[in-house]
Order: structure tokens, then C-alpha cells, then sequence
């Protein structure tokens, strides 16, 4: 992912409305990412309980999007991201939702999928974790590669309003 600011990115999110951008905490850490191997930018926000960002590169240009975590009781299953497919506690996966971009977010229309809480996908499929029973493990370029086609797919149905 190629190096961003701090206006860069509150310039990229395409489902926010201008107060929820002014009041958009970026990571405590922002100044120290490393841009060169990092796939998507993903935080949950300090400040704001249930809230995550999200910003991946669609067609080269940043675009960002503003999640919220589903409340609810906590599963005591375990339960797989959508987005890294890693097998997490089943507290630690949560449905999180993005309001569509453009007339469909005015509407009330939003996409969803199942994220680890902490927003580590890009962490996540980066570790060897031990192997369960009768599970292939996919090579970590795979891993990389998926969750990043996945996490841009994912973004692309928030900024074209689709899904």
C-alpha cells in the first residue's frame, strides 16, 4: 500500500459524513506504519466503542470505510473471519457493518460480513497458528493475497453501492 497522511486518509472514506471524519481517530501508531508491507489499513477506534475504519487501495486510489460491530451476546463457539478465514474464539469474531456509499447508505442500505473485533486480519494471516485435524494450511502468500482480495471486494460493495 503506497504511504498515506492523516488527510489522505479522512479524504478517503466514502461512506462517512463530514462530523463522523472530523471525529475520526487514527491509529495511535499511524506515524510508524510501515506503508511498504502493508496490504489494508484497518484500526477499531480508540475512542468509539463498535467503531472500525477500514482503507484498502480500489483502482490505486485509497478508499476507506467506516464499520460498526453488531452488539450482542458474545458466542462461546469458535467462529472464522470472513476476511482472513483464521478460526478465532467465538468472542473475538463480530459482525460488522458499512453503511453504503452514495443514495443506497441515504436509503439505509448496508453491507455486512463476520471480522475479527481487533480489525487484525493483516496480522492474522501472517502467523502459523497450529494445525487443527485434517487442515491444509494455504501458503501465507495465499493467505495474504485472499484476505487482501477479499478486504478490497469488500470495500468495493460499500463505495459502489452493490451487494
Amino acid at each position: 500500500m503506497r504511504a498515506l497522511t492523516e488527510d489522505d486518509v479522512r479524504a478517503a472514506f466514502v461512506n462517512a459524513a463530514p462530523d463522523e471524519v472530523a471525529q475520526l481517530a487514527v491509529p495511535h501508531d499511524f506515524v510508524l506504519i510501515d506503508w511498504d508491507h502493508l496490504d489494508f489499513l484497518a484500526w477499531s477506534d480508540p475512542l468509539l466503542r463498535g467503531r472500525g475504519y477500514v482503507v484498502a487501495e480500489l483502482d490505486g486510489e485509497p478508499t476507506g470505510v467506516v464499520l460498526r460491530a453488531a452488539s450482542g451476546a458474545n458466542r462461546a463457539r469458535a467462529a472464522m473471519c470472513n476476511l482472513c478465514h483464521t478460526m478465532q474464539p467465538g468472542n473475538q469474531v463480530a459482525l460488522f457493518t458499512a453503511r453504503k456509499a452514495g443514495d443506497a447508505g441515504i436509503r439505509g442500505d448496508s453491507v455486512g460480513t463476520y471480522m475479527c473485533t481487533d480489525l487484525s486480519c493483516h496480522e492474522n494471516v501472517r502467523l502459523a497458528g497450529p494445525l487443527a485435524p485434517s487442515e491444509v494450511r494455504a501458503s501465507v502468500d495465499r493467505r495474504i493475497d485472499g484476505t487482501r482480495h477479499r478486504i478490497e471486494a469488500f470495500v468495493g460493495r460499500v463505495a459502489h453501492g452493490t451487494g
